[in-house]
């Protein structure tokens, strides 16, 4: 017979709707900010923005995967996308040619540099102005911490099969 599940008590419940409202609204007003002000989605800008910061822009896309949290598929066809407007482009990793390296251009350099002071306009707007450093410190341990334990169970998960 099934275990009978663990329910969640009413401020569990509480703060899980609060967390999954937050993970519904706000990507979608980031989302909607980028689109309307820089042509793109708040996923294209962490692409272009991680290779922005990384040393001669470029990253093998394995490990841009890893920053922006996606699946290696997902980013293959986000920076396919991006290539075909000239944003980054694709080439072998000059370390290792087996593996290969996105890099941003000077035009997908322009467009993060131009959208990046509304984006964290945004930011600011719907997360950081409105709480205490006491607030922004815990904001950042929490995530964290449910992050980890979530890479945790899809390390698990995929040692299982």
């Amino acid at each position: 017979m099934p275990e009978e599940p663990q329910w969640l008590n009413d401020r569990e419940r509480e703060a899980w709707l609060a967390l999954a409202s937050l993970m519904f609204k706000l990507p979608g007003a980031l989302d909607a900010q980028l689109l309307r002000d820089s042509d793109l989605t708040l996923f294209e800008y962490f692409v272009l923005s991680g290779l922005s910061m990384a040393p001669g822009r470029a990253l093998r896309l394995s490990d841009l995967a890893g920053q922006v949290s996606s699946s290696l598929s997902r980013l293959s066809n986000v920076v396919k996308r991006l290539e075909r407007r000239g944003l980054l482009c694709r080439e072998p990793d000059p370390e290792s040619p087996r593996y290969t390296r996105a890099l941003l251009t000077d035009a997908g350099w322009n467009l993060v540099v131009a959208a990046a002071p509304g984006h964290v306009a945004a930011v600011r707007r719907y997360v950081v102005d409105g709480l205490t450093g006491e607030q922004i410190t815990v904001l950042r341990e929490v995530a964290c911490h449910v992050t980890e334990r979530v890479k945790e169970a899809a390390a698990e998960e995929s040692r299982r099969h």
